[in-house]
Parts: C-alpha cells; sequence; structure tokens
C-alpha cells in the first residue's frame, strides 16, 4: 500500500508579507516563511504472486520450444533469437547489455534467482532495456531432472519470486539447466504457466572453446534459430568478441533479432 503523506501548506501571501511602519524589520523577521509543498515518493506497488499460485493454463509439452515456429503467434519471417543463460553477472552481463544496445538488438535472458539476488540492479536494467527475462531456476541444478517433484517444484517458484519481485516482470518461458528436461520438469513448467525453451544453435560458449569457434557456430543460425549463449556462470570474455562479430553478419543476411 502506497504510504499516505500530508503536503505542508505554504502560507498565505498577505501573511508572509512584513507590515509598513516602525515594526516592519521585526515582523519581516518573526514571521514564518513560507514552505514548499512535500510531494511524496511512490513506494513501489508490491508485484503480485506469479503464475505459480493460479490455476494451470497450459499443457505439458512433451518437448521443449527449439524453433520459433513453435511459438503462438509466429514470429515474421526472417527472424532469430539471441539467449543469453546463467546471469546476471556483475562483469558480462553490463557489457552484453552495452553491445545489444549499440546493435539495437532485443534477446532473451533465462536468469538465475540466486544471480537477482546478488544483483537486483542489473536484473532491472536487463528489463528496463526491453529484453525479456525469464526462468532459469533458483540455483542452476544440473541434476534437475533427476530431482524429486518437491524440489523441482522449489527450484522453479522461488525463481518466479524473486525475478517478479525484481522487475515487476512475471516470466512466461523457462529453460531448464544444462538442457536436462523430465516429464517432471515439463509439468511444473506448465502448472507455472511457462513454456519450455531449448536452442537450435549451441556454440558451447560456457566451455570456452575460443572466440573463433563461438562465432563460426553462431554464424551458422538461419530463419527460426534460437541461438544459446551465456553471460553468467564465469568468463565470458570469448562469447562477448564472439557476438561482437557474428550480430553484425546476421543481421547483413537480413536476419531480424526478436525477443522471444
Amino acid at each position: 500500500m502506497l504510504g499516505a503523506f500530508t503536503g505542508l501548506t505554504a502560507l498565505g501571501a498577505d501573511a508572509a508579507r512584513p507590515q509598513d511602519g516602525p515594526g516592519a524589520a521585526a515582523s519581516a523577521e518573526t514571521t514564518p516563511r513560507a514552505r514548499p509543498v512535500i510531494t511524496p515518493t511512490p513506494t513501489p506497488t508490491p508485484t503480485p504472486r506469479p503464475a505459480a499460485w493460479t490455476p494451470a493454463k497450459l499443457t505439458a509439452l512433451e518437448t521443449p520450444v527449439r524453433e520459433l515456429s513453435q511459438l503462438s503467434p509466429a514470429p515474421p519471417p526472417n527472424s532469430i533469437a539471441l539467449t543469453l543463460d546463467d546471469g546476471p553477472h556483475p562483469k558480462w552481463t553490463p557489457r552484453i547489455l552495452d553491445l545489444l544496445a549499440e546493435e539495437e538488438v532485443h534477446a532473451t535472458f533465462f536468469i538465475v534467482g540466486e544471480q537477482v539476488k546478488e544483483h537486483p540492479r542489473i536484473t532491472r536494467r536487463i528489463a528496463d532495456a526491453g529484453h525479456q527475462i525469464c526462468n532459469h531456476t533458483e540455483t542452476h541444478p544440473m541434476s534437475i531432472a533427476r530431482m524429486p517433484e518437491k524440489k523441482v517444484r522449489r527450484e522453479i517458484v522461488d525463481a518466479h519470486d524473486r525475478i517478479a519481485d525484481a522487475t515487476g516482470v512475471v516470466p512466461r518461458f523457462f529453460r531448464s539447466p544444462g538442457g536436462a528436461w523430465s516429464k517432471t520438469v515439463l509439468e511444473l513448467t506448465a502448472e507455472n504457466d511457462m513454456l519450455p525453451i531449448d536452442w537450435a544453435v549451441d556454440p558451447r560458449d560456457w566451455a570456452r572453446p575460443g572466440v573463433r569457434r563461438i562465432r563460426k557456430a553462431l554464424l551458422k543460425g538461419k530463419d527460426g534459430n534460437i541461438l544459446l549463449c551465456h553471460d553468467g556462470g564465469g568468463d565470458r570474455f570469448q562469447t562477448l568478441k564472439a557476438l561482437e562479430d557474428a550480430i553484425p553478419k546476421l543481421k547483413k543476411r537480413g536476419l531480424t533479432f526478436i525477443a522471444l
């Protein structure tokens, strides 16, 4: 609830004006000056509870989305989607955001709840720049496909809450760490009103195979592909340098980068 403040009303002009005559100087010293009206700073409206507490709206998909054509509505022709995982990172995410702004590209960030907790300002910067923010679990467990339902639910819901509270954005898409999917993960993704997202092009940039190999893999991207890269989880210098070269070249082919 927004805090309530009572503005202080300025005194009338006549009351503030000193009187003529011998006592004018004294009156001027003792008459209170008009105070400015104080405008209260609004308190942010609490974010409504995310979709985890709403009735299930989606039917669990048997396989996650790998191509833009699987989305509804379908994207325009010659579209390609850049996705970035594991952030936000205090060093690499801002540098990648700068690059995306320079190239006028919108991307999709699959972020980790624990990283949101550590770097809320960077998280808000991603959202404020118009990029799509999505759920990539709370702690990024690589064994999520083998975890019991209770733990999987906690990973998804905790991240869902944290992202919504930090940005006001309720995630619409979910990516499982390492692309590890199971019946439980897919069902809980749908229960939380999200679509499961995979990828079509994986340059394995997380392994830091070299700028050249990352760039070469990205340049294989074509209309309808979802590209996988990382802005968090470690040193992403190679990813940044590869994207600096690959993004302009893909654009020159007539491809338009879109957020999911």
